[in-house]
């Protein structure tokens, strides 16, 4: 009896930790450059005295879809879109350097290149700083240009260049921000061989109809489990009371 509750409770609790996954995801289908995040099931054994008699269930990211986004056409010049892999350099919250595919960028009012999320954009060592300007453009290796405020279009001047960098999956992790950072706390150096295009944006490479349809799966799942744990009661009253009788 026991092995039965055990195995709904835990199946029934890691559910609802992979329902969280997948609404997370479902959340951010509209999100600029947003990466699927992957999870999966597996069995574990109950480690411990006695016989390996019990078992349950755990459920674990498995680390992300590396799949690019779909390109929407802006034409904005500060909307850049990776081309192929790579990332974007910026300055995450806790000050160290973090990597994302939002190309959603825009210059606030003290000149700083950020992302939409307000997030400072990288050059070598330091954030982008963009001086008065009638117009910037950004080339596909990330330089920046700029016509100085005042001056004519014949008149441009390169203010800096985005930090692109393309460092191999297993070397980068997740954090809860979104945000990819190096495992080993390192700065991944610039890659010159990774392009951008001005004027597009990704997408999120969220399936919005693959999560609602996994979304409607892991809540029957659910309810699954939560009868088997209810099954489970019904047959300890219903043993209980043969005790009873005899």
């Amino acid at each position: 009896m026991d092995k039965l509750l055990y195995v709904a409770m835990s199946g029934a609790k890691e559910t609802l930790r992979a329902q969280a996954v997948n609404n997370h995801n479902l959340a951010n289908a509209s999100t600029t450059g947003f990466r699927a995040e992957l999870s999966a099931f597996q069995t574990r054994e109950v480690v411990g005295s006695g016989f390996a008699s019990r078992a349950y269930a755990t459920n674990g990211s498995t680390g992300w879809d590396n799949t690019a986004g779909a390109q929407m056409s802006t034409g904005r010049d500060l909307d850049i879109a990776i081309q192929g892999d790579g990332f974007i350099a910026v300055q995450g919250r806790d000050g160290r350097e973090a990597y994302t595919r939002a190309g959603d960028l825009r210059v606030d009012p003290n000149g700083m290149l950020l992302t939409g999320t307000g997030l400072p954009v990288m050059s070598d060592g330091a954030p982008v700083s963009i001086p008065p300007n009638s117009s910037v453009s950004i080339a596909p290796d990330g330089t920046i240009s700029v016509v100085p405020l005042g001056q004519g279009p014949e008149t441009t001047a390169t203010v800096g260049r985005i930090k692109l960098v393309n460092p191999p999956p297993d070397a980068l992790e997740r954090s809860a921000d979104g945000l990819f950072r190096m495992r080993d706390g390192t700065d991944a150096p610039a890659d010159a061989s990774v392009r951008i295009a001005s004027g597009v944006l990704e997408s999120s490479n969220v399936n919005a109809s693959e999560a609602l349809v996994n979304m409607i799966e892991l809540a029957r799942r659910f309810e699954l489990q939560v009868k088997a744990i209810r099954t489970a009661e019904e047959n300890g009253d219903a043993s209980a009371q043969l005790l009873r009788l005899t």
